[in-house]
């Protein structure tokens, strides 16, 4: 009998704790949001009446260099090249830089824009990078370049591309990702804002899937057809929309999306580059970007944009998301575990009080505490502790409280954008943001747990992953 009564003052205070827990993350969940709602309408009449189409023909607007990694890209980088020449900006460049790839990238690439090697091209920068073969251009394209060098990793690419570039600010883009015609000039609005002190600022980044794609641009906007895709259209909404606006007004957000982002090539040349070896170097460059202005007590801001616009392809399929969600999983543990020390230390700021304890404590250490809440729960019942109206209770007020916040995103996605304005189009959000707390949430606590795994197995492995062409059937290869 004292063994049961020890076990369940032992489920009782770790009950406690795990109610304290849900309550603090969802007030924190929801205070985020408010910062966003306390944006979203300045952030509306800046997307539909900003100077930005002035802005394209000007000369104030600073030159950017567009840096696209690619990796066994052939079925979309063509239509990628395309969009990122026909962009609504002055002065750019574009540099695609193969890593290695197995497939014909550099093939396509070549033959598409008649590309011929240069002889002793100029390299500026000095990150140390992996071996580049050859760099390839074309005048009749004088803004297009190609880099192939040997395979290092996403990161690898990026330096090797910020090594090459010519121009004060660099862009990286996915290479199976599209962007608006005006999402460059509209970040470079919000870059004039405040130049000397703007270190990044990152894209909107929306699902492509089921869009009608022609010329390298989104013609029709559409929601996905299928489920896993449709579900991420959601994740990705709650997360940009509901999230990033927040933590940007706040000058804590953690990341910059690696599909679409702006940076000062001076201040990414200053911590070093890019952090290569593992998934998340996105995540990776902007702390290391915080560290380095805080620590030399430099004023700063990392900002987010959400009308400059990227169409990215979402996976389709279980085995592809599974394996891009543990990836991710990988990267925020390794980032979180390299930082901790910024945790609780004042000269952080925002970084340090809020960003880091928020991603340690409810992100990185979430599925923990979901999984073991879940296992007191058990416990609590076993142990006649509790009635089943009361764990349906909290389980519903639990569901009620997540709903609210994707239904929250939408309306912000309403207020500001409608790039779904079809009535279906509503209805299916708010029904897959009910739909993805049965199954999907919990897969995401298992992807997660899956990835610290890997981590501790010291697995970096992409993956298999998976490229479809704009318009052509899907191949399936192994990274």
């Amino acid at each position: 009998m004292e063994e049961i009564s020890l076990l369940r003052d032992i489920l009782l205070g770790y009950g406690t704790i795990i109610i304290y827990y849900v309550v603090f993350v969802t007030v924190l969940y929801f205070g985020i949001l408010c910062f966003s709602y306390k944006d979203i309408w300045s952030i509306r009449r800046r997307s539909e009446f900003s100077s930005f189409k002035s802005l394209a023909g000007s000369d104030v607007v600073p030159p950017v260099s567009l840096l696209v990694p690619a990796y066994n890209e052939e079925l979309t980088i063509i239509e990628n090249v395309k969009c990122l020449m026909t962009l609504n900006y002055p002065t750019y460049e574009v540099i695609v830089i193969n890593d290695g790839s197995s497939d014909r990238t550099v093939q396509v690439l070549v033959k598409e824009f008649g590309l011929t090697e240069i002889k002793n091209p100029s390299f500026r920068g000095t990150i140390n990078v992996e071996p580049v073969r050859g760099v390839y251009h074309n005048p009749e394209y004088p803004f297009l370049y190609l880099i192939d060098k040997e395979n290092g990793g996403k990161a690898d690419s990026l330096n090797a591309g910020i090594n090459f570039s010519h121009y004060p600010l660099i862009s990286s883009i996915d290479a199976d990702s599209l962007l608006e015609k005006d999402a460059l000039i509209r970040m470079a609005r919000m870059y004039l804002e405040n130049p000397e002190e703007t270190v990044a600022i990152g894209g909107d980044v929306r699902i492509a899937n089921g869009c009608k794609i022609e010329n390298g641009a989104v013609k029709e906007v559409s929601l996905p057809r299928k489920m896993w895709p449709m579900f991420q259209s959601i994740e990705y909404l709650k997360a940009f929309l509901g999230g990033r606006i927040g933590w940007s007004q706040l000058n804590g957000l953690i990341i910059v999306s690696g599909a679409f982002g702006l940076f000062s090539k001076e201040a990414v040349i200053a911590v070093g580059g890019y952090r290569g070896g593992y998934p998340g170097e996105d995540m990776n460059i902007i702390i290391k970007l915080h560290r380095y202005m805080l620590e030399n007590k430099i004023k700063y801001r990392v900002a987010f944009c959400p009308e400059a616009v990227c169409w990215t392809q979402a996976p389709d399929t279980y085995k592809i998301i599974s394996n891009q969600r543990k990836r991710w999983g990988r990267g925020n543990l390794k980032n979180m575990i390299e930082n901790g020390n910024m945790m609780f230390r004042p000269k952080y700021k925002t970084m340090g009080l809020l960003t880091m304890p928020y991603n340690i404590f409810f992100e990185a250490l979430n599925p923990y505490f979901r999984i073991t809440g879940l296992l007191a729960l058990a416990g609590y019942v076993a142990l006649d502790m509790t009635a089943w109206p009361v764990l349906v209770i909290f389980g519903l007020l639990n569901f009620l409280s997540g709903y609210l916040l994707s239904v929250a995103a939408l309306i912000l996605e309403e207020i500001a954008f409608r790039r779904y304005p079809k009535p279906a189009d509503l209805v299916k959000m708010l029904t897959f943001s009910a739909l993805k707390f049965v199954g999907y949430h919990q897969l995401g606590v298992l992807w997660r747990v899956q990835g610290h795994i890997q981590y501790m197995q010291n697995n970096n492995s992409w993956g298999a992953m998976t490229r479809q062409s704009w318009e052509e059937p899907k191949v399936e290869e192994a990274a």
